[in-house]
């Protein structure tokens, strides 16, 4: 290090000396240059010439003249040194008294630092506060991350040190590898407390609707446990905010927990662990997630009452859903149909009707009759079974085609008594524009189907039918409507079931392009869907969606209007916010909840029911509450800094050498860095050319001088 001292002319200025040198032929022929004088000088002493050292002083001369040697000044403006206090305020310190240790170490740290900064030695602050997380990502404390982005614009030359006021429960320990001054961890919290922890181990995101899904749920007892907890805790579990049931888990293990998917859409399974006297947070003894409930391998049977050209549109839109099982069930020839031909050339085995319609008829998600008529191929005993499948919990959809105004209508069957309408005997032979209706716009099943091809002044772009059965609506919704807003499709539900009725068989054209085409695809996969109770299509429900920390509810409901508001009780139990509905579209009305706490939001508007989870109830700052260390040991051992409690007493603080050891008993240190700007530099040549030239020749005069006596 050069040495350092004050500029006589400037007291605000460092000055630093120094020697450099600037050749003035290149330093390898210096280096030969010497080697020869060397040996010339060696040369004079072994033949004993009087004047060799003489000769060796002009040798001397001459390689330091061409060495160049210059006095170097460098005018320096000196840099404060920088020390680092990150500040933890996140929500783990809010337990027992860790927020009022941290703010009282934190006011003491920033006085001893002002008063040891001095002119010759200044010392600079730089306080970073870490808050909670907002990011919604539950990423935790990231503490050393905050002090890599702050230390980040500070040369590390000046950087004297960093201390923590932490209650050690960070989530980024590999954040910072090595660091240019001493780490000093001051811990906030007691080292004996307890406390227990609900964990979720895993967790399946989907479940197969009619099955169950297994959670792993372990429950630990944290720190120095009281000798009364016992091997066993006994916890609460309930569904969909439903009622809650007994749990019984072993401490320290691993318990497998079934709950079961019974409906499709998000199933909230919530898990609670009373609180045991003592311990420090409940944040951590309650489990909120959200199972998918899915159906696996939609069983759907296509009943063709005779091959038409919408026949292969049917199954070709069910075979294209890769979740469907489809059998399909076509009468090519009926009975009163005689040829003569074998029936062991018509087909190589008897179609399994009694198996199908009688025993097995409940494993079907939907029935599909299309253009079927009554020809005794299914007898009435059999149509009277999927009569009571219907009332049951199962769903038919019925395409009719002419023959449902005839005496080989369905209308005629057992089944007709769960049918929404009767036919008369009008059979429509006309073009016409298939429309949604007033309350099919309400209806999510045709909601919004114009839209998908877009409106002239004659209504939505989509092309013609030209065929419509007469009905007589006897219950159910219309929701779209043919010749002169006669209904074409009606929606109703029966008993436990649904049914669908299409007054038309010409719903194939849109998907041949006539005359422009139509949605025929989207409308009837609704159709569907709806029928096998898809929950985004339900024309009465209320969903709650988590937008990062916002719940947005929406309402769906047929009626012109809906309930003036919801009531949201939020997860504390506190009084419960009422929020105003608004009509963003028909049928579709919304309210939201801002800045919604974690936990599970129950929300209810009189008619319909719901529930929100919203974060982690149990959020990683939890994950373990307990004060510690240990995160943070290998970072500080690194950085040669030290850890204390700051129970134990604030420490003070001292600037010390570097080099020196940072901590003592009661003291933390933090490196007094030599840390500077130049601002200017100086060359004086130590041996001018007329200087050497005047040595050189004196001494070389004075060695001919000497010899020559």
């Amino acid at each position: 290090m050069h040495p350092r001292f004050w500029n006589d002319w400037d007291s605000e200025a460092l000055m630093d000396l120094g020697i450099v040198f600037t050749p003035a032929i290149p330093v390898a022929l210096i280096g030969t240059l010497a080697v020869v004088a060397v040996i010339g000088v060696a040369a004079a002493i072994y033949y004993r010439l009087p004047g060799w050292w003489l000769r060796a002083l002009a040798f001397a001369v001459l390689i330091l003249a061409l060495a160049g040697p210059q006095l170097k000044r460098e005018e320096r403006d000196g840099l404060p040194n920088v020390a680092f206090l990150v500040v933890d305020k996140s929500e783990s310190t809010e337990l027992e008294d860790r927020a009022e240790q941290i703010d009282a170490a934190a006011r003491r740290i920033a006085g001893e630092i002002a008063a040891l900064s001095t002119d010759q030695a200044p010392f600079d602050l730089v306080t970073v506060e870490v808050g909670p997380d907002a990011t919604g990502n539950n990423r935790g404390t990231r503490l050393l991350t905050a002090l890599d982005e702050a230390s980040a614009q500070v040369a590390p030359g000046q950087i004297a040190g960093a201390m923590l006021l932490t209650d050690g429960q960070i989530h980024d320990p590999d954040r910072l590898a090595g660091f240019p001054g001493p780490v000093h961890a001051l811990i906030a919290g007691a080292d004996d407390s307890f406390d227990l922890r609900l964990g979720l181990e895993t967790a399946p995101a989907f479940g197969i609707v009619g099955e169950s899904v297994i959670f792993q749920v372990s429950a630990e007892a944290l720190g120095a446990a009281p000798g009364d907890l016992g091997d066993m805790a006994l916890a609460e579990i309930s569904i969909d905010g439903g009622q809650p049931r007994p749990l019984v888990l072993q401490l320290g293990q691993v318990t497998d927990v079934p709950v079961s998917i019974d409906h499709g859409g998000p199933t909230v399974v919530d898990i609670r662990l009373p609180a045991y006297e003592g311990e420090l947070t409940e944040r951590n003894n309650r489990i909120l997630a959200t199972v998918n409930g899915v159906r696996d391998r939609l069983r759907v049977l296509l009943v063709s009452g005779e091959p038409h050209p919408g026949g292969r549109t049917w199954r070709d839109l069910l075979k294209s859903d890769p979740t469907v099982e489809l059998i399909h069930f076509t009468i090519l020839r009926p009975p009163a149909k005689q040829d003569g031909t074998p029936v062991s050339e018509l087909s190589l085995i008897a179609f399994p009707t009694r198996e199908l319609f009688l025993e097995k008829i409940d494993g079907f998600d939907l029935i599909v009759f299309d253009r079927y008529r009554w020809r005794g191929v299914l007898s009435s005993t059999y149509l009277a079974n999927v009569a009571r499948y219907v009332r049951d919990g199962g769903a038919v959809l019925v395409a009719s085609g002419p023959a449902f105004s005839g005496a080989e209508s369905l209308n005629r069957t057992p089944l007709a008594d769960v049918l929404p309408a009767t036919p008369t005997v009008n059979v429509i032979e006309t073009p016409y524009r298939p429309t949604v209706t007033e309350l099919g716009q309400r209806h999510p099943v045709t909601a919004g189907l114009e839209d998908l091809v877009g409106r002239d002044a004659n209504g939505p772009r989509w092309g013609r039918w030209l065929r419509q059965i007469e009905i007589d609506q006897q219950s159910g919704h219309a929701v779209m409507a043919g010749v002169e807003g006669k209904p074409l499709l009606i929606l109703d539900r029966v008993g436990e079931g649904r049914v669908a009725l299409f007054a038309s068989d010409h719903a194939w054209l849109w998907s041949r392009g006539y005359d422009g085409g139509g949605p025929q695809a989207d409308m009837m996969r609704r159709v569907a869907h709806w029928l096998m109770r898809e929950p985004e299509l339900e024309e009465e429900a209320l969903f709650a969606r988590i937008e990062g920390d916002r719940v947005l509810v929406e309402r769906r409901t047929l009626a012109e209007e809906a309930p003036d508001a919801v009531m949201a009780t939020p997860p504390d139990g506190g009084p419960a916010e009422t929020l105003q509905y608004q009509e963003i579209s028909p049928g579709r009305w919304q309210a939201m909840i801002e800045d919604a706490g974690e936990g599970l939001w129950r929300l209810d508007d009189g008619q319909a029911q719901a529930v929100a989870a919203v974060g982690p109830p149990s959020p990683a700052e939890y994950t373990d509450p307990l004060a510690t260390e240990e995160m943070l040991a290998s970072l500080v051992s690194a950085s040669a800094g030290s850890s204390r409690w700051l129970a134990d007493g604030i420490p003070a603080v001292r600037a010390v050498r570097e080099g020196r050891r940072m901590m003592g008993r009661s003291w933390i240190g933090l490196a007094a860095r030599d840390a500077h700007r130049v601002t200017g530099i100086r060359l004086t040549p130590l041996l001018p050319a007329w200087l050497a030239a005047l040595l050189l020749g004196s001494l070389l005069l004075a060695a001919w001088m000497r010899e020559g006596r």
